[in-house]
Order: C-alpha cells, then sequence, then structure tokens
C-alpha cells in the first residue's frame, strides 16, 4: 500500500468516525464529491493547506492521518 493510498484510508475512517459523507466534506472544501473521492482512494496526493483542513475539520493530527 503506497502512502497515498494509506492516508487515503485514514481519511475514509475519520470521516465516517464523524458521521460525513464525502458530499458534505467535498463541499466544505469547495470541491466536487468525486474530487474528494480520489483522495480518499489515494490517486491525488493532498497539498499543506488540504491536510491541515482535513485535520481540523475532522479533529485528528496529521500523525493521525499520516499512521501506517
Amino acid at each position: 500500500m503506497t502512502v497515498a493510498q494509506q492516508v487515503g484510508e485514514n481519511l475514509r475512517t475519520a470521516r465516517k468516525a464523524k458521521g460525513m459523507t464525502q458530499q458534505k466534506v467535498a463541499e466544505a472544501m469547495n470541491k466536487y464529491q468525486s474530487d474528494y473521492s480520489d483522495y480518499e482512494r489515494g490517486l491525488i496526493q493532498l497539498d499543506y493547506d488540504k491536510i491541515l483542513f482535513l485535520c481540523n475539520l475532522f479533529e485528528i493530527t496529521p500523525n493521525d492521518l499520516f499512521a501506517m
């Protein structure tokens, strides 16, 4: 599993723990749902701003996001 795939899996876990849909997260990011889905599938790597935004949204740390 690549780092991007692991981050995506951790995003999915954090999102579900918050009871949020991909659509709601995408709206919060001003993105399309399909774009956010690509993050969870590890197809697109996140930049620093998105990492911080998602960590704040899901109330996790970057360490949680990158945990292997």
